[in-house]
């Protein structure tokens, strides 16, 4: 039985899990994922924001972000994080926070 090839949309699927816990929205719709890359069967690549350099959950982020494309088969996960440029929401996310 051939394994079923992993791609990028099966990664987005699983980061569409994650809930940021100050504002109860996934992080892919955050939009503090800025790319992700298969480098190859083992090793993946992400790389994210906050939405602050201070964010508290930042380190609880980058756990479940890595354990999550991990639970997908790669052994290794490389989170990157960029502030560069700045998070922003966007206009249909300010809607949605009422901001």
């Amino acid at each position: 039985m051939e394994n079923k090839k992993i791609t990028k949309k099966d990664i987005e699927m699983e980061i569409r899990k994650i809930i940021d816990p100050e504002l109860g929205i996934d992080i892919w719709t955050l939009g503090l994922i800025y790319e992700t890359t298969i480098i190859d069967e083992n090793n993946a690549h992400v790389l994210m924001t906050f939405t602050s350099p201070m964010c508290p959950a930042g380190g609880m982020l980058v756990n479940q972000v890595t354990q999550y494309v991990k639970d997908l088969g790669f052994e290794n996960v490389d989170v990157e994080i960029t502030f560069d440029p700045p998070w922003q929401p966007t206009e249909e996310l300010r809607e949605a926070l009422g901001v």
